[in-house]
């Protein structure tokens, strides 16, 4: 039975930063090289309408377009489990350029049939490659290290989704275009430097007899079936959503609450500014002292500091310097829950492991595609009770943590004790 490390023997950054492999800082920076140009879900709307699109029509493509990232998501984790994370990766990019590169030339009102199949398709393209990256980082990062890892990746996405709308900015006063010409640029060359640059995945020994093969396949089809009946992983699942659900609110009812109120748009910016700032500068030092504590503990006290700060936003009488407090809040649950709730379903088996990654991130992206209608939905009919309702579901998103991730926090039976190997079986899949 393995001994838990010291909080003296606790991964700093330093450390993390030192043990990252090649490959891995590869991938990372692929991430934030194709994050840096994803400006089809943030200025796809305004750029319809610049071509002659209704709102109506314009909000239909970007919903379609988020379905088809949901879609995205579990495609990628299959892609992932059968052809290997690099040959998905490149795949999704490679696809996602060249569907990005033609949609100026099919933005017009009279193209919309065909405009719609393709952001659909683009959708779908675009996000599948996230549950291979995932995969690669939980194969290539050290143990020890594997949240620190995922919390370098989500300050990659970051850092180029903070950027990205400045560069978007100095390109649109040259020429909307350019806007899709950049992003499949950009996507163009993360497959050509995933191509290239990062580990192919381990050859198969050529001892694999008929039987092997034939267990492979079994192990693929009841992959869905293990995560179905992994009820501590479903918890798990379901406090995701729910945490979705709240974070879409920090972009959807948030603003128009604040212009409700009186404020001036230049705040939200601030809001976003700091919460940013916060997250990019702060979160690798706050994960490392965050992996010191059990995995529960981390994911329900996180996910409750964050949804208590959304909830803040509701609280009466709010002046700007509260509402940056509350922003704050917010985001240092986000520090402290995030890198540990994504990074749980690496744990699992390898067999396993890029469809529970890809379950993860579906779950979460249909309540990020969801939240702001229902959020809309009742801020128009509730007013401030929007924040009552994230309120009571960051309570149930943090006791769903706990519940889900608590067989994390034990420890793996000895070799020779086949009765506990027999009852730990059930929670395999996700512990590892």
């Amino acid at each position: 039975m393995s001994v838990p490390k010291s909080k003296d023997d606790a991964p700093g950054v330093f450390d993390a930063l030192r043990s990252t492999p090649r490959a891995v800082r590869y991938l990372l920076g692929g991430v934030l090289l194709n994050q840096l140009g994803a400006f089809v879900q943030t200025f796809l709307v305004l750029y319809l309408t610049h071509r002659g699109y209704g709102l109506d029509r314009a909000g239909f493509l970007l919903g379609a377009y988020g379905v088809g990232a949901v879609a995205g998501t579990v495609l990628g984790g299959e892609l992932a489990s059968r052809l290997g994370s690099r040959t998905t990766i490149v795949t999704a990019m490679g696809g996602s350029s060249v569907l990005v590169f033609v949609i100026p030339w099919l933005a017009t009102p009279g193209s919309y049939p065909v405009l719609l199949a393709l952001v659909v398709l683009l959708g779908l393209m675009t996000q599948s490659y996230r549950p291979a990256a995932s995969a690669m980082l939980s194969d290539l990062m050290p143990d020890e290290y594997r949240v620190m890892g995922f919390s370098m990746l989500r300050i990659a996405m970051n850092i180029g989704a903070a950027a990205g709308p400045l560069l978007a900015a100095g390109l649109i006063q040259i020429n909307w275009n350019l806007l899709f010409w950049f992003d499949g640029a950009t996507a163009l060359t993360y497959a050509l430097l995933a191509a290239t640059l990062l580990p192919k995945p381990a050859a198969k020994t050529s001892a694999e007899g008929p039987a092997d093969a034939a267990a492979a396949e079994q192990d693929k089809g009841s992959a869905y079936g293990i995560m179905l009946r992994d009820h501590r992983f479903l918890f798990y699942l379901t406090s995701m959503l729910f945490s979705a659900l709240v974070y879409a609110q920090f972009f959807a009812v948030l603003p128009v609450d604040l212009a409700d109120a009186g404020h001036s748009t230049a705040l939200y910016s601030v809001v976003l500014t700091l919460s940013s700032v916060l997250l990019i500068s702060l979160e690798l030092a706050v994960t490392a002292r965050v992996s010191r504590w059990r995995a529960s503990t981390a994911a329900t006290v996180g996910t409750f500091v964050y949804c208590l700060g959304i909830a803040g936003f509701g609280l009466p009488g709010s002046v700007p310097a509260l509402i940056l407090l509350t922003t704050a809040v917010s985001v240092g649950g986000l520090m402290v829950s995030g890198p540990t709730l994504w990074a749980h379903p690496a744990k699992a088996e390898e067999r396993v492991r890029g469809r529970y990654i890809a379950a993860s991130q579906a779950v979460f992206g249909l309540g990020s595609a969801v939240g702001p209608a229902l959020g809309m939905l009742v801020w128009t009919q509730w007013g401030d009770g929007i924040w009552v309702t994230c309120a009571v579901l960051g309570v149930l998103a943090a006791a769903l943590a706990w519940a889900g991730l608590r067989a994390s926090d034990e420890p793996a039976p000895a070799p020779d004790d086949p009765a506990a190997a027999t009852g730990a079986r059930e929670d395999a899949a996700v512990t590892g």
